[in-house]
């Protein structure tokens, strides 16, 4: 596939999505960019979340992953749409109680501004990294693609893909994303789809016996419960993706987001529930590829690339398959990633915008319009610089790195709101950075030295806990002697 057809199939795509943003965001004012008005429909958010959760390091990594870990992902899913269950019981009808608009505003009432400074930082720099490694990922096969091809460099390939973020979310911000993700969604779903439709068939394999080729495989055992120092572990893999949901998405501005944009909370949670659902699907999708990717690598005796990320991209777009799977695969790439991306730019944009500067308090509608755009433009700017200088450490990250991130980020927000909600307990909030920082040291000192003083035992995805529990701990020791009443 030419550099220069790939750059007219993104150029394409974007076309039609510049059209949808236009016409959502428009008449957008700052509550449209910040809750969508909460008038969205909670169908339509519950599909467009699909697209904001499955990134472009999904689309890369997870059909890469089933040659060294089977199938023994989905048992990570499962747990996601568990966790999904308790954001919607929990979380939910708690942040719509309170009408927040930034969710980090629950922990300036419960503790104080300490809390909330300290939560709103964790988030920010938590997003900012894990949007800028999967827009990385992007970059990468981009500049495989087309910028290296063309002579360009890949400084040039930043700018031009943060710019495109930029400019399809600066107008209307979530009251766009609703709609431009959906689209999104519909693409990364066909595009999967279809890939594993034209692949089974140069396999030669027909519709009535593609499962059982599939599920055939040695690649696709689920459930691994054989030995608790393995990774693929389950109940590693299952209780890691119960609080990793509710941390990175139920704890998490970027996603809550869209939930909250929704008309009352019992809405918000039919949305939630069916986006649980869907992501265990869509994720079988990724799996099943990456089964029939291997396969058709064996059949054929393709010498592979080394690392697991690096198939699909290699397979697609190398002359293996019909020119239609190399589309399929740019048009899946680039919906992933760019609506994982924007979700996040957004996010980042209310989050400094409401809590780190406070602009919405004491300000007339404008002028937190303007302090607004001045700060969605700072967080591209930010965001393409952390892609520019992972590119210089040479840092390929993959899900695994995404998810070892957000144990150590994404861990103390879950246990500054498990402690809020489940206590009565006021603290010394002064020294919530304290614990807050202390956490996650202790974790990697325990993460580093796991092997020699657990006889061998490995920490995985339980890290988020082990932050979690460490946090709450730490809360427990600042508290005063005066209690509150429990908040609902």
């Amino acid at each position: 596939m030419s550099p220069l057809l790939i750059l007219i199939t993104i150029v394409a795509y974007f076309a039609v999505l510049f059209t949808v943003s236009y016409f959502t965001g428009r008449k957008a004012d700052n509550a449209g960019f910040f809750s969508g008005n909460r008038k969205s429909p909670w169908y339509v958010v519950a599909f467009a979340t699909i697209g904001a959760a499955i990134s472009g390091v999904t689309f890369v990594s997870v059909p890469g992953m089933v040659a060294a870990s089977g199938f023994s992902y989905l048992q990570m899913v499962l747990g996601f749409a568990v966790g999904q269950l308790i954001i919607a019981f929990v979380l939910i009808p708690l942040f719509y109680r309170m009408n927040l608009v930034s969710i980090y505003e629950y922990l300036n009432s419960r503790f104080g501004v300490s809390a909330y400074q300290t939560g709103a930082w964790l988030f920010f720099v938590s997003k900012m990294l894990g949007a800028s490694i999967r827009l990385f990922i992007v970059c990468v096969v981009l500049q495989l693609l087309v910028f290296k091809p063309l002579g360009l460099s890949f400084i040039l390939n930043v700018i031009f893909t943060v710019g495109i973020v930029w400019i399809y979310t600066f107008r209307g911000g979530v009251k766009t994303l609703i709609w431009t993700d959906s689209f999104k969604t519909f693409c990364l779903i066909v595009s999967v789809g279809l890939c594993i439709y034209y692949i089974a068939g140069n396999l030669e394999t027909s519709g009535n016996n593609i499962f059982s080729v599939i599920f055939g495989s040695d690649m696709s055992k689920i459930f691994f419960f054989d030995d608790i120092n393995d990774r693929r572990y389950f109940f590693k893999q299952f209780l890691a993706g119960v609080f990793t949901v509710i941390a990175i998405t139920g704890l998490d501005q970027d996603m809550m987001q869209k939930s909250l944009s929704c008309k009352n909370f019992k809405d918000s949670q039919k949305n939630m529930i069916t986006g649980g659902i869907l992501q265990i699907f869509i994720n079988l999708l990724f799996l099943m590829l990456g089964v029939l990717l291997y396969s058709y690598a064996s059949a054929n005796a393709i010498d592979l690339p080394r690392k697991g990320d690096e198939v699909f991209p290699f397979l697609a777009t190398q002359g293996y398959f019909p020119f239609i799977v190399s589309l399929l695969f740019i048009i899946g790439l680039i919906s992933a990633a760019f609506a994982a991306a924007g979700s996040a730019l957004t996010a980042l944009t209310t989050s400094f915008t409401i809590d780190i500067l406070k602009s919405t308090k004491k300000k007339t509608e404008k002028e937190t319009a303007a302090t607004r755009k001045i700060v969605h433009i700072g967080m591209a700017i930010v965001m393409g610089a952390v892609i520019y200088v992972i590119n210089l450490l040479n840092n390929t990250s993959v899900i695994d790195t995404v998810y070892k991130l957000a144990s150590y980020t994404y861990g103390p927000l879950l246990g500054m709101f498990a402690f809020g909600i489940f206590t009565k307990w006021k603290i010394r909030d002064r020294r919530t950075p304290l614990v807050v920082i202390a956490s996650p040291l202790l974790c990697l000192l325990l993460d580093l030295n796991s092997k020699i003083w657990f006889n061998g035992y490995e920490f995985s995805h339980e890290r988020l806990i082990l932050n979690a529990l460490f946090t709450f701990v730490g809360l427990s020791l600042l508290i005063r002697k005066e209690k509150i009443g429990f908040q609902k």
